[in-house]
């Protein structure tokens, strides 16, 4: 069976995204070379993205033509060959299949369209950011681990990390990295009775 495995940068105190909208939402996230080479390892375990609409239509605004661009870093010539090929699956009740190729839109039924999902053939589903959809997928119990980029900054409001969630839910952790810049990266599993 598939996980589904929570991929996300937080604030020490918790948060997604800060309460501006849009990118700017998410420019104190700590970024740096080894940081986008550790995720982009990470990365290719994986043949399938998870996105909110938000995140999504973000990601396609860059990912698709990012390695075309005469200045590209070699972090977005990677990455953009892997968004290319990677399939998205996308929580949304206003887009359409039709206008995003490899990509699967689940409007309603999320329980069963997710396990349904997981029982098929490929690797591991990332969720990337997404707040919203990480947010459903918790109430629903659907997520097997959490990668958290734990960002050395305090930002007071915004986006909470954990909402929705129902019962007290155990955790294993299975790894941690700390980068240079301070950012920490714990692995969690789900433990599951």
């Amino acid at each position: 069976m598939r996980k589904i495995v929570s991929f996300v940068h937080m604030s020490l105190d918790g948060f997604v995204a800060s309460t501006a909208k849009g990118p700017a939402g998410l420019s104190w996230i700590s970024i740096s070379a080894d940081l986008f080479e550790y995720v982009e390892q990470r990365i290719h375990r994986t043949d399938t993205a998870l996105y909110g609409r938000t995140t999504f239509e973000m990601m396609e605004s860059y990912w698709p033509t990012a390695a075309d661009k005469p200045d590209a870093s070699p972090h977005d010539r990677e990455h953009s060959r892997w968004y290319k090929s990677a399939r998205k699956v996308v929580l949304s009740k206003t887009l359409s299949e039709q206008n995003h190729v490899n990509t699967k839109i689940i409007s309603s039924n999320l329980s069963d369209e997710i396990k349904e999902l997981k029982q098929s053939s490929g690797n591991e589903i990332l969720v990337f950011g997404s707040p919203s959809a990480t947010h459903a997928l918790m109430a629903e119990n659907l997520i097997d681990e959490y990668w958290l980029f734990v960002n050395p900054i305090l930002l007071g409001q915004g986006i909470p990390l954990f909402n929705n969630i129902k019962d007290k839910t155990a955790l294993k952790l299975m790894s941690s990295k700390i980068f240079p810049s301070g950012v920490a990266c714990l692995q969690y599993e789900v433990k599951r009775d």
